[in-house]
């Protein structure tokens, strides 16, 4: 029997097309892999609210990297661990003076699946959360009373890279950073020292699995180091430059089922 891989799917601008569907062909070369023994799972800047229809709609059964890193757990296997490494209270609430400066038009604080929203939103309830209602609204300086998993800042459209300069001046030895693309701009604040390659070694771990036999897919700054990280790290067609610069290989893009393509040629799957 062939040695296992490890393949690690982040979700938006990857598995999903733009229409956030997993395409017909991705979707049966991923339960192809599967049912030749690979191990698939989903490393993701989403919550885990937010990525379980398509945790499910693979009939996965393994551990799932969410928050870029910063919660880690086996959704079925408590002996797996859960790993959540929110930032601390009082440094959150330092970030989120600093973005009040620069009248920014919103934050959501995000402690694990609860989430907290600075000012009513209905776009940012709809888009984010699922059109779920918030745990609470109102002045994150009252209202979050727990160490939030991360904080979604949304700023002035003008205002994003001098907003982060002032991130890294002010909290870089505490904090790390990444921006959403267009149209939303968001900066994602989250712990300093997670990114999807951390979770995605516990992983490799639990599966005795070596970075030689992972195979990560991503597009955004979010993956740089997942995909620096896995022995094949695999850029999408779509993806930004940086993530091309570093990867071993660049495939088509989320909508020509680029993770298909590598996915059918590598590991030889006989669709």
């Amino acid at each position: 029997m062939k040695k296992p891989y490890l393949i690690a799917l982040d979700l938006d601008g990857t598995l999903l097309n733009d229409n956030k569907v997993i395409s017909q062909r991705t979707k049966n070369a991923v339960l192809k892999a599967k049912q030749e023994g690979h191990v698939v799972c989903i490393s993701t800047g989403r919550p885990y609210r937010a990525s379980t229809e398509y945790y499910e709609e693979l009939g996965l059964n393994t551990p799932i990297v969410n928050f870029n890193g910063a919660f880690v757990h086996h959704p079925h296997d408590p002996s797996f661990g859960v790993y959540h490494s929110p930032l601390e209270l009082s440094q959150a609430k330092k970030v989120i003076k600093t973005a009040e400066d620069f009248l920014v038009k919103n934050i959501m604080a995000e402690v694990l699946d609860d989430v907290y929203l600075h000012k009513e939103d209905q776009v940012i309830v709809d888009t984010f959360i699922m059109g779920e209602n918030p745990a609470q609204t109102g002045d994150l300086n009252k209202r979050l009373i727990d160490d939030p998993t991360s904080l979604l800042i949304h700023p002035q459209d003008h205002h994003v890279n001098e907003l982060r300069d002032q991130l890294k001046k002010e909290h870089a030895e505490v904090i790390d950073q990444r921006v959403w693309a267009a149209p939303w701009n968001i900066i994602e604040v989250i712990r300093s020292g997670l990114n999807k390659a951390v979770g995605l070694q516990k992983i490799s771990a639990y599966y005795n699995i070596p970075k030689e036999r992972i195979i990560a897919f991503g597009d955004e700054d979010n993956d740089l180091e997942m995909i620096e990280y896995a022995g094949h790290g695999i850029a999408m067609g779509n993806a930004i430059s940086e993530l091309k610069n570093i990867a071993k290989y660049v495939t088509k893009s989320n909508e020509e089922d680029g993770i298909a393509l590598y996915l059918e040629e590598v590991l030889a799957l006989n669709m």
